[in-house]
């Protein structure tokens, strides 16, 4: 797909008006197309019928096809539409309004919105669900559930945490959310071990899949065990190193907060004083013996964000073009940020270099592995950072395969959908993306889209004469 600004038209079979869901009896089909998904592998020349939000039929494409409307697929390749499985709707206010169609422009299809206020979140997702929406389909917890200090108060951050001061608030607080519609929990890093442990209970009580992050209080073999999916690596590193029965206890020091910083503050201050000492006192049994504690607890490791300083997203040559797919005050905004980003050169790559090896570990012991960008956080642009994290996790190690997988398979899995999506198989969701290249050369080529199909609906690109319209 071209990286100016893309409108997404849907394609009208007679020319005319129809409804954006097609008759019952009126059945799509995609001819003569290689199929590639992480469980069926690769499955060559194809015909793939949907109607509605179905896939119907799966067919050699020697059979007869009959008269339907068709997509011709020769040549190309059809993937399950993509997931972004760490965003983040209502971070910026200038980006509300385009983000689910930017998003579903370069092919994703789905997304977790892992932190957000009910108030603000809530109406965004109203109008992400309406039958004629064009935007992905959305699954959201509600705000980052923090301890007595919060994060991300309002003050110096957005605000997208809410406070749980003891067991009792926190359980309350995840019965609520669960009366709110939410679809999982988050949890976030300053929560002490027994709110921890009270939120755990309370989210299996209600069938919720738990994210987190891992709390500062506790270690990632402690914690990462009572979890569905952990989120950007960080804190692992203190697990992984030969030192870290002092770096926690001395953490544990540094919490009781005798200087009286913000939760921001003070989870800065730990950060800053343990991650590097921690990453360069990394032993390998120590890290093995973590990774086996959290064998089957999905990693988003958000490699695009935590390799910022090796990769820096408005450094790329592709990045002009779909910048200008920004609104007008979002770009103002981080053309501000990013001249101060790009005179410090972002020295440091210890973090980044180390997140590319840990993930590579990570494949290596068999931990599952999740696509999330944090968009918008970190120069994110919706839809376009997916990709752009799809190419870091074969860099750390991941085959273009297993990359797929990530962005595809995982997530079904966590919300235990596999029967519905992540494959391309009958009776599963009608979520696809064409490509005109083959992704398993090349993971870049996951951009390289012709239609999207998002609930059925087939969209097609069309490029504007002008990029930038706002």
């Amino acid at each position: 797909m071209k990286l100016y600004k893309l409108l997404l038209i849907l394609v009208f079979w007679a020319g005319t008006n129809p409804p954006l869901y097609a008759e019952d009896s009126h059945v799509a089909v995609i001819t003569n197309v290689t199929i590639i998904d992480a469980k069926n592998g690769i499955r060559e020349n194809q015909n793939v019928f949907f109607k509605r939000d179905a896939i119907t039929k799966i067919q050699p494409a020697t059979q007869p096809v009959g008269i339907f409307p068709a997509i011709k697929g020769d040549g190309k390749f059809l993937i399950p539409g993509l997931w972004d499985f760490h965003v983040h709707l209502t971070y910026e206010d200038s980006l509300v309004d385009k983000i689910p169609e930017l998003f579903l422009s370069y092919g994703i299809t789905s997304v977790r919105d892992t932190g957000g206020l009910l108030n603000k979140l809530l109406p965004i997702v109203e109008t992400m669900r309406k039958p004629n929406s064009v935007s992905p389909r959305v699954f959201y917890s509600g705000p980052l559930l923090d301890g007595q200090l919060v994060v991300y108060d309002g003050k110096s951050r957005p605000h997208i945490g809410v406070q749980n001061i003891d067991a009792q608030s926190a359980r309350k607080r995840i019965q609520f959310l669960k009366s709110q519609g939410a679809s999982f929990i988050k949890i976030y890093e300053l929560v002490s071990p027994r709110v921890f442990e009270a939120m755990v209970r309370a989210a299996r009580e209600h069938k919720m899949p738990i994210d987190s992050h891992v709390p500062l209080s506790m270690r990632a073999s402690e914690a990462g065990a009572f979890v569905d999916s952990i989120e950007h690596l960080r804190n692992i590193e203190l697990d992984c190193a030969i030192n870290s029965e002092a770096l926690h206890e001395e953490r544990l020091a540094i919490l009781k907060n005798d200087d009286n910083l913000s939760g921001f503050g003070l989870r800065s201050k730990l950060h800053r004083m343990q991650r590097i000492p921690a990453i360069r006192n990394f032993n390998r049994d120590k890290c093995v013996a973590t990774l086996t504690a959290m064998q089957t607890t999905l990693q988003v490791p958000t490699l695009r964000l935590n390799s910022l300083a090796l990769n820096p997203p408005f450094e790329r040559l592709d990045w002009p073009a779909a910048f200008l797919g920004l609104p007008h005050k979002t770009r103002i905004d981080w053309d501000r940020k990013i001249r101060v980003q790009s005179g410090s050169r972002l020295a440091n790559t210890e973090f980044a270099e180390w997140s590319l090896f840990l993930v590579g570990l990570m494949k290596e012991y068999g931990l599952p592995i999740g696509a999330g960008t944090d968009t918008p956080i970190g120069y994110a642009i919706p839809g376009y950072s997916l990709h752009a994290e799809l190419q870091m996790l074969v860099r750390a190690g991941l085959t273009p395969m297993q990359a797929i997988q990530a962005a595809t398979l995982e997530p079904a899995k966590f919300f235990g959908l596999s029967d519905e999506m992540g494959t391309i198989d009958i009776n599963k969701k009608a979520d696809m993306v064409l490509l005109h290249k083959n992704p398993l050369i090349n993971i870049s080529n996951t951009r390289a889209i012709t239609h999207v199909i998002s609930k059925g609906r087939i969209f097609t690109e069309e490029l504007l004469n002008s990029a930038n319209t706002y």
